[in-house]
């Protein structure tokens, strides 16, 4: 795949979690060649130093021209870099994205707006020739797949990266493993669910929250059998979404059963005491141990915790680490701050033990019981 140039748009937004599809971008991607990031209250800095200290050579510019004028080579594509809740972008960014357009550089959209049908921007895409890429438009019906059980052909064992909220990092943590298991010289693929999975170039896939419900499953398995027939990884990684039971976007099971996972890492804040953005009803975030046994019920083992400490201090999530570990027998795993090289001799293990046979009669033994 040949990489794009491309600039990412955050428009005050690059150091909150609201903008964690550039964040995923910075990181890394086959998909786009990342040459600066737009942001007026990080202007100056540079992007990865913005996002974990890490020095990317990213540049953050205050202004679309104060980056064309910089001289740097010329993008093809600005990439809305944020995800808000609702899937809306304000209309003050409607000024941003025209710039964009009016100078020839194509838009890639990843809200649930379609912004090829905002007048404004139509227009603009169309006298300047550049185009409006809506990443989430749902695909003909034609081009859906529906459920078919030849995911329990599928012999490669398959770890699907789940969590306990929204917005804590699993595609971060399953994009970071795949890496990493590659540099052990195990070959892992990762099935993307969401719209950043894709805009990094993640070849096999679909966008979940973009696809009729009918066809959810269908696609899981398509993904993955396609996958394994033409990559024959050693393990295959899935993309996880929201989370089991987030009330405003459950989400999980199907990973488990229509995808007939049998391990999971669980990605958790153990510093939220509410779901995202829930916290006015008060929806707790249920107790770790329950995930874990809700997980067991449907058929698959967690063999992993991985942990997402948001702005706790160090001291305060080592000592979390240890306690969760000590509560749950499971390996508790900072990824961010102590890297992959333990999650991967995990998932190591995982492989040399697996057996994913699993066909539909005890499918439905289970089923009676």
């Amino acid at each position: 795949m040949k990489k794009e140039n491309a600039i990412v748009l955050t428009k005050g937004s690059l150091a909150t979690e609201a903008a964690k599809s550039a964040h995923g971008l910075i990181r890394g991607g086959d998909r786009f060649n990342i040459l600066a990031v737009i942001d007026h209250i990080d202007a100056g800095r540079d992007a990865g130093e913005v996002l974990d200290g890490r020095s990317r050579n990213i540049p953050v510019h205050g202004s679309i021209r104060e980056f064309l004028d910089a001289g740097t080579a010329r993008p093809a594509f600005c990439i809305i870099g944020v995800a808000l809740a609702g899937g809306r972008l304000p209309k003050e960014w409607n000024s941003l994205l025209v710039e964009a357009l009016e100078n020839g550089i194509s838009i890639v959209n990843p809200m649930h707006q379609r912004l090829g049908q905002v007048p404004e921007l139509k227009q603009a895409a169309q006298k300047s020739g550049a185009a409006i890429i809506d990443v989430r438009e749902p695909r003909p019906l034609e081009e859906l797949h529906f459920w078919t059980g030849e995911i329990y052909r599928v012999k490669t064992p398959k770890i699907a990266v789940l969590g306990t909220d929204c917005a804590l990092g699993k595609r971060t943590t399953c994009s970071l493993l795949k890496e990493a298991c590659q540099e052990r010289g195990i070959h892992g693929e990762m099935i993307y669910t969401g719209q950043t999975g894709w805009m990094l170039g993640n070849r096999f896939g679909f966008i979940l929250d973009s696809t009729l419900n009918d066809f959810v499953s269908g696609e899981l398995e398509h993904a993955i059998v396609e996958c394994e027939k033409a990559t024959s990884p050693d393990c295959i990684l899935i993309e996880g979404q929201s989370s089991l039971r987030n009330p405003s976007g459950p989400c999980g099971s199907e990973f488990i059963l229509s995808g007939n996972v049998k391990g999971v890492i669980l990605q958790h804040a153990p510093f939220r005491e509410c779901f995202d953005t829930l916290e006015e009803p008060g929806c707790m975030i249920p107790s770790l141990e329950d995930e874990i046994e809700i997980i067991r019920l449907m058929g698959a083992r967690v063999i992993a915790i991985t942990l997402n400490l948001g702005h706790a201090e160090e001291q305060d999530g080592v000592a979390c680490q240890q306690r969760l570990e000590e509560q749950t027998g499971i390996p508790v795993i900072r990824p961010l701050e102590q890297g992959m090289e333990r999650l991967v001799s995990v998932i190591d293990g995982f492989i040399r033990e697996d057996d994913p046979e699993t066909t539909v009669t005890q499918l439905n033994n289970r089923s009676r019981i």
